[in-house]
């Protein structure tokens, strides 16, 4: 199998280079976009009904859905077009240039890393609460956490394959859990019957502004899907699989998302979902069926080991394509010599992602995660704009147009604003530490590492010269 050569591992004979293996399918990367994302069924989306109420909770569900299917049609073509590990990073140094690129790789790293501890952080959380359950109250959430993040670093270190076999299996069981949940309440099966009273007397108890508010949240049912992308070097036809796969998650994330809002909301009294840990595990309590619990405990569980397993893949491809092209040392862009897995940069994030697991509380964690790939979206806007200047339709070979161009883009950019807004609202100080937390990598890029960067060696795609250059 053919694939595109990649940095020479430390040790290696000189010439001798190793490559990542084109082994994925449609179905991994599918398997790859919803496993990242699933969690955000099971967790962090209730807050967004703690800001504004359950019409806001759905408001923001659909408004959010609709940010991401601009997403995934913008990611679709522009990836099936620059089919390289990294993803938007890949986008970015081809089209706009490399202080950009930085950005959007520090931007996705930061997204996913965020994610994976806000994963492993559920899983305590739910430990501890099936724990108290049963009589053990005061569980020690940590060795659990500890031993969720280090297992998934292994398995990624051992083969993507592998990673994206074990994602597609668990995924699967986490969404068919949302689906039956839905279905046997539809069908009476749980003693509480669907209540949506408060949507007569609580509509809206924070008034219109509250809706924009949980805009905030709405995000976390669908955050992450963009990392479908950072396959596209690992894929054996990215032109169709990588559509094909991004499309698939997006349709699936919004069928999931809104049984999640339409079962939990009629299930939970709004004040309390709003501040739940793991609220769809929560919703199959209050049905009083034992069967019910088990199969929501086992879909939290699968859920958050999937979102943080695919959230590996994707940081450690961010990473290590950063260092392969000296954005970063160059000793984070070795593969391993049997494995063919970016190994220095999985192992790297194990004690970061620990560090804010263990010492970081869940909303926080979330937010950072949100504001992240939030600036990564606004930076889609423009790079979509600019893919389509200066490599128009029919200049180079596409495997997927989006329609309605440039429309997706301007919707994007205009949720994006808002929901800069909402989150400033409530994590002000969080948006601003953040935006001085990249102002100083950015300076740190341009004054020490940019001197480093092959400005020519960057562009690797057998593309005709732009339009108006």
């Amino acid at each position: 199998m053919s694939a595109i050569p990649h940095q020479t591992t430390a040790g290696a004979p000189e010439g001798e280079r190793l490559q990542l293996l084109r082994v994925l399918g449609p179905g991994h990367v599918w398997a790859l976009g919803v496993g990242i994302v699933l969690v955000g069924e099971y967790m962090g989306w209730n807050f967004a009904v703690g800001k504004g109420g359950m019409i806001a909770g759905l408001v923001a569900c659909w408004l959010a859905g609709l940010l991401y299917t601009c997403v995934a049609m913008i990611d679709s073509e522009v990836t099936s077009t620059v089919a390289a590990a990294g993803g938007q990073y890949a986008q970015a140094k081809h089209i706009v240039g490399p202080l950009m690129a930085f950005n959007v790789g520090l931007f996705l790293v930061m997204a996913y890393t965020m994610l994976e501890s806000g994963n492993a952080i559920t899983i305590g959380v739910l430990l501890d609460t099936v724990a108290g359950l049963q009589g053990h109250s005061g569980l020690n959430q940590q060795p659990f956490i500890i031993l969720a993040v280090v297992f998934l670093a292994w398995l990624n270190y051992r083969g993507v394959l592998a990673t994206l076999t074990f994602n597609l299996v668990i995924t699967a069981v986490a969404f068919l859990a949302i689906i039956v949940l839905f279905v046997a309440v539809q069908l009476g099966v749980s003693s509480v019957p669907l209540d949506f009273s408060a949507i007569s007397t609580d509509s809206l108890p924070y008034g219109w502004l509250g809706i924009l508010a949980a805009l905030h949240f709405g995000l976390w049912y669908y955050l992450g899907v963009e990392g479908t992308c950072q396959a596209a070097e690992e894929v054996r036809s990215p032109a169709r699989s990588l559509p094909y796969g991004t499309m698939a998650s997006i349709m699936t994330l919004l069928i999931a998302a809104t049984l999640t809002w339409y079962v939990c909301s009629g299930l939970l009294p709004w004040e309390y979902l709003g501040q739940a840990g793991t609220p769809i595990f929560d919703a199959a309590r209050v049905t009083g069926s034992t069967p019910l619990m088990v199969l929501l405990f086992v879909g939290t569980i699968f859920s958050t080991l999937a979102s943080a397993n695919g959230c590996i893949n994707d940081a450690s491809r961010a990473w290590f394509s950063m260092g392969r092209d000296r954005y970063l040392p160059q000793w984070f862009g070795a593969v391993h010599p049997k494995y063919r897995t970016p190994y220095r940069s999985i192992v790297f994030f194990v004690p970061i992602a620990l560090v804010f697991a263990l010492g970081a509380p869940l909303d926080q964690v979330v937010t950072f995660s949100i504001l992240s790939g939030l600036l990564g979206y606004t930076f889609m806007t423009f790079n979509m704009v600019m893919f389509r200047r200066k490599w128009p339709l029919g200049s180079i070979k596409r495997g997927y147009v989006h329609p309605f161009h440039p429309f997706p883009a301007i919707l994007l950019l205009a949720i994006c604003s808002a929901t800069y807004f909402a989150v400033f609202l409530g994590y002000g100080s969080q948006l601003i530490a953040m935006m001085c937390f990249y102002i100083l990598a950015s300076l740190w890029f341009h004054f020490r590492r940019y001197r480093y960067v092959r400005r020519g060696d960057q562009f690797t795609m057998p593309w005709p010269r732009p339009a108006g250059y």
